[in-house]
């Protein structure tokens, strides 16, 4: 090559700047250098493929659409090609050695007033190109123009000096970039190395991308087709690619959406919760891509903690390249984005389960805590989560689950609560004292026995303005329609209250009358202000030293024969009446899970037994 046909250029100030941030400042994902160029090249061919359907005369017309990537261990050299519409002359002057088309200034201005990693917004500004510098201490692009009368043209630089443009022979239609990498970057130059990148960042790239001559991105972009064009079996496949899963999902959800963003995703499912079967905490799986390029594949704060099992693809054109995920949660954009999304997963859960109750109950036992997390922490989606909750109730056979909605359509007339109460199983339940007087009248008890539950019935509160009420609280009127049988008389009923309340002194705040007990002689109340059973073992399991003395409001059944008993031996004989009265409460505190040390509960008992023996 003659000196004449050498062209020899600075760079411009602010490339050189650019080049220094680039070549200096970057110590990590020094691999998404390969991201942005076979971006660069799959948006020429973009390009080119729009001219085909508005220019007549275009260079190498037939030459198939496609990304070609070689490696070269010996001579440490990777190498992209594209058949996109190249570059002219002036065009590799102006748009690598300037900064009319680059966008350089105004990332280099993001740069200073943001303060981020220029590997974070280096696709923001359509500086991509620079990023071959990362890894490279000299890039050769050849390249040839899409118009019939452009030039073989071979540009050169070190990211230093400047660059050269000289004349090159023999090239096909596009560009051909010729890194060669550094010393300590060898590992790019490594088959298996580009692969991996590919796979990861470029697999749903919308042409052929040929690693050594073998097609490397065989997966579609599903998201971005119409569903009607999808079959079973593609989603199958994609779901195993794209999640790394080897069954087959549960549900999945695939929609387009053109406001408030643009968005295409396709979300899956899974049908297993690892996490059920004490495995580590779930990761986000849903990847986020701008389109069909990666930005991050498990983005945090992106959707809401608790949908952190699905899988899947969520694709928004309205987002910048790469966006950083230093400011993935403060993003207005992002925000949005995550909102659109979640409030449709929940629609998807609705339809699904009115759709397939059975279907929906099976997967819901798997992955309830899930959706109770949610109902505690996404104040967002609370209201709508609520309806996807499944629970026994007194009104449901054995195993079988009910919802909110079910129970309030067989509430009574005029019904404006819904009663709750927690305990450790649906048999302890069923014979817990608390519940008589519900029973008697018609009254449905919605059962929670999972440890969190409780936790989650706080933070909801109500459903469709009908209050949430705990029947192991005190301060719950009921009506008298069901309270049959001789009771004892108002002065006789203040007396034995008044005994019982001396004797047992400062382990009850009162003792009174009651119209919640049909069986039962007695029941122990948690105050509305107090700490409930399953709240006391939650905080003694996670602190050994915790106490808490037990205080409770006793309430008395007047109708029950013990009762009765107990009120005429307080006046003949206090002594045995102490004793009764003192295993009566403990019965009542075994009942509410409240009685810790039973020593001397057992000790009253062998006395009781004694006397009771003569």
């Amino acid at each position: 090559m003659s000196e004449a046909t050498l062209e020899t250029h600075s760079f411009q100030a602010e490339i050189k700047q650019l080049l220094d941030l680039v070549v200096h400042s970057l110590y990590t994902d020094r691999e998404i250098f390969l991201r942005e160029l076979v971006s660069n090249a799959s948006d020429s061919m973009e390009k080119l493929r729009h001219l085909q359907g508005t220019e007549k005369d275009i260079h190498d017309a037939a030459l198939p659409l496609e990304i070609h990537i070689t490696t070269d261990t010996e001579a440490r050299t990777v190498t992209i090609a594209d058949r996109g519409i190249g570059m002219t002359r002036g065009e590799l002057v102006e748009n690598l050695g300037t900064i009319a088309h680059s966008g350089t200034k105004a990332f280099l201005t993001a740069m200073k007033e943001s303060g981020n990693s220029p590997a974070n917004m280096i696709g923001q500004f359509g500086v991509g190109f620079y990023s071959a510098f990362m890894v490279a201490d000299k890039v050769e692009v050849f390249t040839r123009s899409w118009r019939e009368n452009g030039e073989d043209l071979l540009w050169t630089s070190d990211g230093v000096s400047g660059y050269s443009i000289e004349e090159a022979s023999g090239l096909e239609r596009g560009v051909k970039l010729v890194l060669h990498l550094k010393e300590e970057h060898a590992e790019y130059a490594e088959e298996a190395r580009v692969k991996h990148l590919i796979e990861r960042y470029s697999n749903f790239v919308g042409f052929p991308i040929l690693l050594n001559g073998e097609r490397v991105n065989k997966v579609e972009a599903l998201w971005l087709k119409n569903k009607a064009d999808i079959t079973e079996a593609e989603y199958k496949a994609f779901f195993e690619f794209a999640c790394h899963a080897y069954n087959d999902p549960a549900y999945r959800l695939h929609f387009t959406a053109d406001a408030p963003l643009a968005i295409n995703a396709l979300i899956f499912v899974p049908d297993e919760n690892m996490e059920r079967w004490g495995m580590q905490k779930t990761e986000p799986a849903v990847a986020l891509y701008c389109k069909k390029v990666l930005i991050d594949p498990a983005p945090k704060g992106l959707l809401p903690e608790w949908m952190r099992f699905l899988k899947g693809v969520i694709d928004s054109a309205d987002l910048p390249l790469n966006i950083s995920r230093e400011t993935m949660q403060d993003s207005a954009l992002v925000r949005k984005l995550g909102s659109v999304i979640s409030k449709r997963m929940v629609k998807m859960f609705e339809k699904e389960a009115e759709a397939d109750p059975e279907k929906y109950q099976a997967f819901y036992r798997k992955f309830d805590r899930f959706f109770k997390e949610g109902v505690a922490t996404d104040y967002a989606n609370k209201e709508s989560l609520a309806k996807l909750l499944r629970f026994e109730s007194s009104m449901t056979e054995d195993g079988k689950l009910s919802s909110f909605a079910d129970y309030v359509t067989r509430a009574k007339d005029g019904q404006d609560k819904i009663y709750y109460i927690v305990g450790a199983s649906r048999a302890q339940l069923e014979t817990s004292p608390y519940i008589e007087a519900f029973k008697a009248r018609g009254l449905e008890v919605v059962y929670f026995t999972d440890p969190v539950d409780e936790y989650v019935v706080e933070s909801l509160g109500e459903f469709e303005g009908k209050k949430l009420v705990s029947i192991s609280h005190a301060g719950l009127e009921l009506d008298d329609s069901e309270s049959e049988g001789d009771a004892l008389g108002a002065e006789a009923t203040e007396k034995l209250c008044a005994f019982l309340k001396e004797e047992l002194g400062g382990k009850v705040t009162s003792v009174a009358s009651g119209k919640r007990l049909v069986d039962s002689p007695v029941i122990a109340l948690v105050p509305q202000d107090g700490m409930t059973p399953q709240m006391r073992r939650m905080m003694k399991a996670m602190d050994e030293n915790f106490q808490d003395e037990v205080k409770v409001e006793l309430e008395i059944n007047p109708r029950h024969p013990l009762v009765k008993k107990l009120a005429e031996t307080s006046e003949t004989n206090p002594e045995l009446a102490k004793l009764v009265a003192g295993q009566l409460f403990d019965n009542a505190l075994i009942a509410a899970g409240l009685l810790d040390d039973a020593r001397e509960t057992v000790k009253r008992m062998n006395a009781l037994m004694e006397k009771a023996m003569g």
